[in-house]
């Protein structure tokens, strides 16, 4: 960069700065903290203590509720470092959130529902969990930090509350935010006076002038509009490591439109900004997809996002929402730049998300103004809690409970019916613990750690005086993902086949198998393995796979939990497939004890002996087991880059992506990588520093994510590519 100082650098410089930039953080922070097997953040590696320590206001030292979170917030703000990258259109980034700050009370962590959590391999229970649902980012930018601060005093004066601490913490926490940005003005200043460089010194000077403004004013430009955008998404993140921006096209394209207008502005210096937004941080947008009344809202500001990402070639968490009108250039470009990057945005699917979650009631017009926010899920801005992606219930577990009842109870029939009954037995009861667990965060979340900085982009929260967890918006649409499926349907499969039809074994050697996982017997596990699994066209497997989805989704959506909140179904795992599999035994499908289960609604690799059409098969499986109430169950594509090209390349993935829409599929996410490469940067990650991968639903440095993590990428890309 060093270089570039002695030069006017271009844009196109500018942004290669960043991404280098980006690298050398990514290096630090490999260095320091070790792997990190999730989103890729826009945290800096600092590399000094920040002189901060939280103020308790319990005798356990922890500091819970409004009020002391929300001082607790200024104060860490206003000693958090400044930094400012001087080729950025943007000031700004973070390095943690407050210490000490938040969680729950001892007293009021769910102690009795952990036998159940133990017995049913629950993990993550959606208790105590943070954000994961979609703020309404209008908000902010239509009153800026002085609109939100005089809207909190406005409500509190209105509303005459006996307990101010909502409204105070709320105060506290924006009163924080304008200092932060106020010392980010000063420090820019201070850089431009000792930069030589006039190019460079005249953006530290904008960077200044910027942020002078939006200490009180609402964003006039796209920069300004950026750089809003940037604060709230540093924050938020601070905030338990959250991130949504909402439908991004539409939030900037009147920001753009404007600039040009009044001729203060190009494509490429949009372009610019942009890629300074995703650099700050790769909080979770969308772009293009139906509005409210079914037309398509892809605009020039959408392919100014999915420009940016293509230039910035870092991890960037951006969906283009596809439907049936969808801007066809739109989608012609986001896959021409899958090809070229081997990775890019994700792809949102509206029938499915759209038809199925107006199943729970709602008009379809208010369904299409959901926007994917989040690795596998969507949200409506601003006026839904809906808790997505932090709960997942192990389909596995019940399966296995069900098959030692079986076995050991010599009165019950050795037959798939009564195995079956047994697996809606335990099924229905990891469910119904679920359910408690959604109450139980219902009734304490505002309490211990209220969503202190949501709460300002929503609509109802300021205006009630209540946490967006207790009341303070209008829609409750609670999530569950189920993790294990093709676990499961292959193994009532191997059963059905090898011990019902063919007597291959007998239910007592299957289970003597199982406890002693395979040592011994190889030719049986394979025996087991090579049935005709999930994702083979008509198989067994696929029926038996169906038939769980369909009582899931059932179990989920039937009846709301005791207080009356509805929980949508999906099928994703995330990540947390090899953790959710070290707690339990081996599997009839072939699976050894303690090794990872099956990912989300997706076939095994494997899945297909010659895996030459595995793509599509694998579409049309996904497709046929999602749950079908409006959350998804995402399908995962690993693509070899030659083969890609070689047999229709951008015309045949584009194809791929509109057919899993239009069977009602919910979202797509597709590696193109050679077999050769992820080998290579797997035994040696450092030879490629700057390979980006996802995940699922979202995409990360690949030499960040821990040996385990890397091995599920690999092991998909060698069965399927």
């Amino acid at each position: 960069m060093a270089a570039l100082h002695e030069q006017e650098p271009t844009y196109q410089q500018r942004i290669a700065a960043l991404r280098q930039t980006k690298t050398d953080h990514t290096e630090l922070k490999l260095k320091n903290q070790g792997y990190f097997d999730m989103d890729d953040k826009g945290n800096l590696p600092w590399p000094e203590p920040v002189p901060f320590k939280a103020r308790a206001n319990h005798p356990s030292g922890g500091c819970y509720g409004a009020r002391c979170i929300g001082e607790n917030f200024r104060a860490w703000l206003e000693v958090h470092p400044v930094y400012i990258h001087p080729l950025s259109a943007l000031a700004g980034a973070w390095v943690s959130g407050p210490p000490g700050v938040g969680g729950w009370k001892p007293e009021d962590a769910p102690t009795h529902l952990y036998p159940l959590h133990r017995q049913y391999n629950l993990i993550y229970t959606g208790i105590g969990s943070m954000h994961h649902f979609g703020p309404d980012l209008r908000i902010g930018l239509d009153l800026g930090w002085g609109g939100l601060l005089e809207k909190i005093r406005h409500y509190r004066g209105r509303n005459r509350p006996a307990d101010t601490s909502f409204y105070d913490g709320e105060e506290a926490l924006v009163l924080g935010v304008q200092s932060w940005i106020s010392r980010h003005a000063v420090k820019a200043r201070e850089m431009a006076a000792a930069e030589e460089n006039g190019v460079i010194r005249g953006n530290l000077l904008a960077i200044a002038a910027t942020n002078e403004w939006l200490v009180e004013g609402a964003p006039r430009t796209l920069r300004e509009a950026c750089q809003f955008l940037a604060w709230f998404q540093s924050v938020d993140s601070m905030w338990g490591l959250a991130g949504a921006l909402g439908q991004l096209d539409e939030l900037l394209r009147p920001y753009c439109e404007a600039d040009r207008a009044a001729g203060i502005a190009d494509d490429e210096e949009a372009v610019w900004c942009i890629a300074s937004l995703l650099f700050n941080e790769t909080h979770y947008s969308q772009i293009g997809g139906p509005a409210p009344d079914g037309h398509d809202m892809t605009s020039p500001m959408s392919f100014l996002i999915l420009e940016a990402v293509h230039q910035l070639k870092i991890p960037a968490d951006i969906a283009v929402r596809v439907h049936e009108g969808l801007n066809p250039e739109l989608l012609h470009r986001a896959v021409q730049y899958l090809l070229e990057d081997g990775t890019g945005v994700s792809y949102s699917c509206s029938k499915g998300l759209d038809e199925g979650y107006a199943r729970n009631g709602v008009p379809i017009q208010l369904a299409r103004m959901r926007a994917k926010v989040g690795c596998n899920w969507t949200a409506l801005p601003g006026i839904e809690y809906c808790l997505q992606d932090v709960t997942r219930l192990c389909l596995v577990a019940p399966f296995l409970h069900a098959f030692d009842e079986v076995v050991s109870d010599l009165e019950t029939p050795k037959a798939m019916e009564a195995l079956w009954d047994r697996y809606v037995y335990h099924l229905s009861g990891s469910v119904e613990t679920i359910k408690q667990g959604f109450d139980w965060h219902m009734a304490h979340q505002a309490d211990n750690s209220p969503e202190i900085v949501l709460n300002l982009f929503c609509h109802g929260t300021i205006e009630r005086g209540l946490d967006v967890s207790a009341g303070g918006v209008d829609i409750y649409n609670l999530t569950c993902d189920g993790v294990g499926l093709a676990t499961v349907a292959d193994s009532f499969a191997a059963i059905e086949q090898r011990v019902i039809h063919e007597k291959r074994l007998t239910w007592e050697e299957l289970a003597r198998h199982l406890a002693d996982d395979y040592v011994g017997a190889e030719h049986i596990r394979l025996m087991l393995k090579n049935i005709p699994r999930f994702g083979t066209g008509g198989s067994r497997a696929g029926w038996w796979a169906k038939r769980v989805s369909d009582l899931y989704a059932h179990l989920v959506r039937g009846k709301p939990t005791s207080n009356g909140f509805n929980v949508i179904p999906g099928l994703f795992s995330h990540g947390i497939v090899g953790q959710l599999g070290m707690n339990l035994g081996a599997t009839p499908n072939g699976r050894h004890a303690r090794a990872p289960i099956s990912h989300g609604p997706n076939p095994d690799p494997g899945f297909l002996p010659g895996g030459g059409t595995a793509p599509t098969a694998k579409a049309n499986a996904v497709a046929a087991v999602q749950p079908g109430w409006g959350n998804s169950a995402p399908l995962q594509l690993d693509l070899d880059r030659h083969l890609a090209k070689e047999r229709g390349g951008i015309e045949l993935v584009e194809s791929l992506i509109k057919t899993h829409n239009a069977q009602g599929g919910t979202l797509v996410n597709i590696n193109v990588v050679s077999k050769e490469r992820i080998l290579e940067a797997h035994a040696d990650p450092e030879k490629y520093p700057d390979l980006v991968v996802r995940v699922t639903g979202y995409s990360a440095f690949f030499r960040m994510l821990s040996p385990e993590y890397r091995q599920q990428i690999v092991d998909r890309i060698l069965a399927e590519a």
